[in-house]
């Protein structure tokens, strides 16, 4: 029998500069731990880096202080002694910044561990705040500040990258991003002896993004052997962004405890108890004995302390492996963007939201999705979750002292959640009907209005300056005409939605004003297939990043699941926008107008974003891939039609409502997409070779 520790790791939900919040969440996982015995802690990374210079100097002088104080176990620990404990600092080493991990045993830092692969695309920039510690395995020295000296009472540290060695093992330090890089630090450490690897990671979610997370982490310690403790931040941190917790531990390469992937706990905690003795002995083999002696070896910082302890063999027994849990894409729908929304509005202490409700699939899946919010908030009121409870009496309007508890989903939406159907003279009964119904299945608040006569008046005030009429294309009108018309009545929209979010509460009664929610999904985004400034624009967005195909999906998923039968009629509904004149001949359709389906236009998506095609590229690849369905003309026919909509209409992607971030080819990161917003639209070159290689190969067709 080797030696047993017993291992913890968490999601926290932390909150850029919430410096009280975010320590006192991290007390509280502290305690859990060690109510569970645990002597190795491990959290997730802290909250954003922003704000340099007064997080430099307040959380050194304030929060360090407090630690070193109160001897507590910060980040990986020994809670045992209550005494070893790590943190997140950015440390400017020689006046350069790096972004660090900061060790430290009985009131005194061991190690100042500064991250080596920053992350640099995507979302992150790293690099507009650090540089990356190199090369690997050096150390110097680090002359602390004096507000860190007075506390200490050291001059000087270690730097760099280094690993921790306690009397019974070896711990290592992966951080975040570097788990991600194809030469992780990790396989050097476990070379050179390192048998426990932490991770403090923030890891945002996307959807179908948990398996490769799972997938790297059983890889770490597969072909190496080790512990992987992961620790992964969730919640919103005021941003587009969600990370979605699901703490793990693995060992050999086996997940033996996951954590939930969606909560609306704020601090979660889970614990396994490890044998090292596994580890050793996975690490038999000669092969790998073989790089090992030859792997350069890592600077050992002593910390005097032991993390394995005495047990009972018939209460702590060694974790056995589990089967990793996945959530479907539909769940993932339904979780994420709810727990976002959740987040976003306990936050900005809103007393609700607002949502434009057309009667078409795309607002349905946005009510949808706050009906998920409401039934997880009752769901985690059940389960006595003292934040919730404290959060949803504020929002819902109650006072401190109030014994409010939402006990159900549809009551409590029916206090949070504001419903409205804009209708005009081009609105169908059906979509009226459909609006209605849904607001009545979830208990939203709901008004009905049309507002034919906003619209009237501008274009009689056009029509009293310019001594003209404007006309829809069906009734003779022009192009330009029949979109002007179309476009009036969808800003006008955003226009009534944002005097009804702020006035709302007021007319009920009630303090506070709305959050408007938009809701356009990111194959009409990314097409430009939307008003700019229309009811698109709005605070935030939950489907901004969520295809059409997967909303569908979602929105099949919780007709079953969430007993909402109204839920069909969406699905079987043509997708129009109802700005046209409805004729006996003719019916607005999206598809119709676009030119493509909204499946192509997620294959489009893809391969422009992720597998970086241009117009050329791209038809190489579709002509492969759609050749048995399409000629090689049509299939070029539809490119060249995405690429000259996409960069016509890319002005519209600076001013998108900030979107819930579900899929990597979304174009709502435009803080970080540093690509031009005005392209030449007609791309001569690409689409004359696209033209010629489609000759080419039809010509070989006959």
């Amino acid at each position: 029998m080797g030696p047993k520790i017993i291992v913890a790791t968490c999601s926290l939900n932390q909150w850029a500069l919430d410096f009280e919040g975010n320590l006192e969440r991290i007390l509280e996982s502290i305690r859990v731990a060690k109510q569970k015995g645990a002597t190795l802690r491990v959290e997730d990374t802290d909250a954003s880096i922003i704000f340099l210079k007064e997080i430099l100097i307040y959380i050194p002088g304030k929060c360090l202080e407090k630690y070193c104080s109160l001897r507590r176990p910060i980040i990986f620990c020994s809670i045992s002694e209550c005494k070893h404990s790590s943190i997140d600092l950015p440390v400017a080493h020689k006046s350069v910044r790096y972004n660090c991990r900061i060790i430290v045993l009985n009131g005194k830092i061991l190690l100042i561990r500064p991250k080596m692969f920053l992350a640099n695309d995507g979302n992150y920039r790293e690099l507009r705040y650090f540089v990356p510690w190199s090369p690997s395995q050096y150390v110097e020295e680090y002359r602390l500040p004096r507000i860190i000296s007075d506390i200490t009472g050291q001059a000087t540290v270690p730097i760099g990258d280094a690993v921790v060695s306690t009397f019974d093992t070896c711990v290592g330090v992966e951080l975040c991003e570097e788990l991600f890089t194809p030469n992780s630090p990790h396989i050097s450490m476990g070379l050179d002896g390192v048998e426990i690897f932490t991770n403090s990671s923030g890891s945002h979610h996307e959807l179908r993004k948990l398996h490769r997370r799972i997938d790297l982490i059983k890889e770490a310690t597969l072909k190496n052997g080790g512990v992987y403790l992961y620790a992964n931040q969730q919640g919103c941190d005021g941003d587009r962004l969600y990370y979605d917790g699901c703490a793990l531990i693995a060992v050999n390469g086996q997940i033996i405890v996951q954590g939930s992937q969606f909560s609306l706990r704020d601090v979660e905690v889970i614990t396994a108890v490890v044998d090292i003795e596994d580890v050793r002995s996975h690490r038999v083999q000669s092969s790998r004995g073989m790089q090992a002696v030859i792997t350069p070896s890592y600077r050992r910082i002593e910390a005097h302390i032991e993390l394995s302890q005495e047990m009972d063999p018939k209460r702590f027994r060694p974790t056995k492996p589990v089967s990793e849990y996945y959530h479907t894409p539909e769940q993932e729908i339904a979780l994420g963007p709810a727990c976002w929304l959740w987040d976003y509005l306990r936050r900005s202490k809103t007393s609700g939201y607002f949502l434009p409700l057309s009667g078409g699939i795309d607002s349905c899946a946005t009510a949808t999705i706050v009906y998920s919010m409401c039934r997880l908030v009752v769901d985690a009121v059940a389960k006595q979750n003292a934040q919730v409870i404290e959060d949803a009496r504020r929002i819902a309007g109650e006072e401190k002292d109030s014994d409010y508890i939402p006990t159900d989903p549809k009551e409590f939406a029916n206090r949070v959640f504001h419903t409205c159907y804009m209708g005009t003279e081009n609105s169908s009964k059906e979509t009226r009907e459909r609006a209605k119904n849904l607001a009545n299945s979830i208990g939203s608040y709901h008004i009905d209005l049309n507002m034919d006569d906003v619209v009237t008046s501008v274009h009689a005030l056009f029509n009293l300056v310019t001594k003209k009429i404007p006309k829809f294309r069906v009734n003779g009108g022009t192009e330009v005409e029949n979109l002007a018309l179309q476009n009036i009545q969808a800003r006008l929209r955003m226009v009534l939605a944002y005097l009804f979010a702020q006035l709302l509460p007021w007319a009920r009664n009630r303090s506070g004003a709305l959050l408007v929610l938009g809701s356009s999904n990111v194959d009409e985004c990314l097409r430009g297939y939307l008003t700019k400034y229309d009811c698109s624009s709005a605070d935030l967005n939950p489907i901004g990043a969520i295809s059409k195909t997967d909303l569908r999906k979602f929105i099949a998923y919780a007709k079953s699941e969430f007993d909402i039968p109204i839920l069909d009629e969406f699905l079987n509904s043509v997708p129009t926008a109802e700005l046209e004149p409805i004729t006996s001949d003719y019916v607005q359709a999206d598809e119709v107008d676009m030119g493509m389906t909204y499946d192509e236009l997620s294959v489009f998506g893809r391969l422009r974003k992720i597998e970086r095609c241009g117009p050329f590229s791209m038809f190489s690849k579709l002509v492969y891939e759609w050749g048995p369905a399409l000629r090689p003309s049509e299939i070029a026919s539809k490119v060249k039609r995405f690429f000259f909509y996409y960069s016509v209409n890319r002005h519209k992607m600076t001013t998108l409502t900030p979107s819930y971030h579900a899929e990597t080819y979304s174009p709502d990161d435009n803080r970080f997409d540093l690509r031009p917003f005005l392209y030449n639209t007609a791309w001569s070159w690409q689409f004359k070779k696209v033209d010629s290689l489609a000759i080419d190969l039809e010509k070989g067709e006959t």
